[in-house]
């Protein structure tokens, strides 16, 4: 149905994300990460997402050929992630990460996570 969205801010050990759309077909988020925080070294068994960088400078380590590779990511830069690849975003600077993707938003597989949560899909 058509009208107003809710909006939510989910506290995260990096920082927060603000879902600003969700429905059974697209999820839309921004996720501000503060510098020098990472999200886990991660990958999604359904989830396609793409994300655009609104501000900040973002590492974007990405498995290309078998390898995580260092992608940098630049103000107005997107990047495409498909079901199956492993990825992993850190801040260099403050960063505003505009997300969207499929709404699976439990499928995460953390492998490795700094703040203690790997292998969970927990928040």
């Amino acid at each position: 149905m058509s009208g107003p969205a809710d909006v939510r801010t989910v506290p995260k050990p990096w920082g927060h994300e603000t879902i600003w759309a969700l429905t059974d077909q697209y999820c839309g988020k921004v996720l501000h990460i503060k510098a020098g925080e990472a999200l886990s070294v991660q990958y999604h068994n359904v989830k396609d997402e793409t994300v655009h960088l609104l501000t900040g400078h973002l590492l974007y380590r990405v498995q290309i050929d078998g390898v995580l590779t260092d992608v940098h990511l630049k103000q107005g830069e997107s990047y495409r992630i498909t079901p199956g690849t492993i990825h992993q975003m850190e801040a260099v600077t403050d960063c505003d990460v505009l997300e969207v993707s499929t709404p699976h938003l439990d499928d995460v597989v953390r492998l490795e996570d700094k703040y203690g949560r790997k292998g969970t899909s927990a928040p």
